[in-house]
């Protein structure tokens, strides 16, 4: 049965090369950077061509916006449902300047597919798009459904089209497993450090900078805390299983304006990279701790405020994931050496973890320039891809 899966796999991921580069570039060359242009444009282009391949796509609206474009494979037996997951918009493009061809060009050279989103995660969605119209044809034998979503709210952080479809007042009644459309050949992300985000609002007293009283600073207060937790110990990462380390870093600092006046008010950034040693109470326990330390020699001045802004736990597939051997199986079948990983960024695999949900965040097509000049994708890199995905969800909606 695996062995007629794989075939079947491998031939339509052939079959569909020239279409899914062409879908690539055609949607490469429409620019939808996050919150920089409108979406209609692309949720237009990829809805008419869903549409046009017997799919029914419908936009998913949140807070008043379209979030994402979704459409659902059901199979004619009941069964899990999986979701394929990527990104429409993209990241800016910095300097236009300074890219060989222009960031919405979709050139190709070289069997390379220039453009901004070419690998997160325009490719990503043709392949998946693809895949979703394959299994249509198949839906007669599937025990289960397959789903597309394909965000528009991803790059601004706000990871809306998400959040709205697995939360929403219209969430589906269960997810079995989410295929999050990330580039990368080489590893299947099973994992990833979580987060703990904060903004630690830093306390001074204000008064006239060229007066004869001085008053404390809350830009000096919070560099000493910048200090602090510099040197503040993190565990270590957790051995084979997950082994990158914790890590904090305090990635912006707001205060202070013009010249005349002493800050009252300061306030940082902070992002912990949380693992199974450092989960986000510990982080916080930490971050605390260490801002009452600072806070206590500072007399005269208010308690920092530390205000809590993400929380996504540190996961880990486990081994006996049918979502993970599905995806090595298939990968190993379409020829390619691929391992699976835990990664150091967190990556939405890690706000799923939260909800209970099983999810992979990065096997997809080789690339070059992620979020940088000149991001482009190999193009003989996709069949293999494609014929991976397809084949684990046959293995997943097509018991033995």
């Amino acid at each position: 049965m695996n062995a007629t899966m794989h075939t079947i796999a491998l031939h339509g991921a052939h079959a569909d090369h020239q279409a899914v580069v062409k879908l690539t570039r055609e949607l490469v060359r429409i620019p939808s950077r996050g919150g920089v242009d409108s979406y209609d444009p692309v949720l237009d282009y990829t809805a008419a061509w869903l549409a046009g391949h017997g799919l029914h796509p419908r936009r998913l609206t949140g807070s008043g916006a379209t979030v994402a474009l979704i459409c659902e494979v059901a199979g004619a037996h009941p069964g899990p449902r999986y979701v394929l997951d990527a990104c429409l918009d993209t990241a800016p493009y910095g300097d236009e300047a300074a890219w060989s061809y222009p960031p919405a060009s979709g050139e190709i050279i070289g069997g390379w597919l220039h453009g901004r989103g070419s690998a997160d995660s325009k490719a990503g969605a043709a392949i998946f798009a693809h895949v979703l119209a394959r299994l249509q044809q198949a839906r007669h034998d599937l025990h289960g459904s397959a789903v597309l979503l394909l965000d528009v709210d991803e790059h601004t952080g706000r990871f809306g089209g998400a959040k709205t479809y697995f939360e929403g007042p219209a969430a589906p009644d269960r997810v079995d497993g989410v295929m999050i459309g990330y580039p990368g050949i080489d590893h299947l992300v099973i994992g990833g450090r979580g987060v703990l985000r904060a903004r630690v609002h830093v306390h001074g007293v204000a008064s006239h900078s060229g007066g004869s009283r001085t008053t404390p600073s809350a830009i000096a207060k919070a560099a000493e805390l910048v200090s602090a937790l510099g040197q503040v110990p993190l565990p270590a990462g957790d051995g084979e299983g997950f082994p990158p380390a914790a890590k904090l870093t305090v990635t912006a600092i707001r205060g202070g304006e013009g010249y005349s006046v002493t800050p009252d008010l300061c306030t940082l950034s902070v992002d912990i990279r949380l693992t199974p040693s450092l989960d986000d109470s510990a982080a916080e326990d930490l971050l605390r701790g260490c801002v009452t330390r600072v806070d206590a020699g500072w007399s005269g001045t208010q308690p920092s405020h530390v205000e809590i802004t993400t929380r996504w736990p540190p996961y880990r597939l486990s081994d006996a994931s049918p979502l993970k051997a599905a995806l090595l199986e298939a990968a190993s079948a379409a020829g390619l050496a691929t391992e699976a990983k835990v990664a150091g960024p967190s990556n939405i695999g890690n706000y799923l973890a939260g909800l209970g949900i099983e999810a992979t965040a990065g096997f997809g097509v080789d690339y070059i320039g992620l979020h940088a000049t000149d991001e482009r994708v190999r193009l003989d890199s996709i069949p293999p891809v494609q014929a991976a995905y397809h084949h684990a969800l046959l293995t997943l909606l097509r018991p033995a």
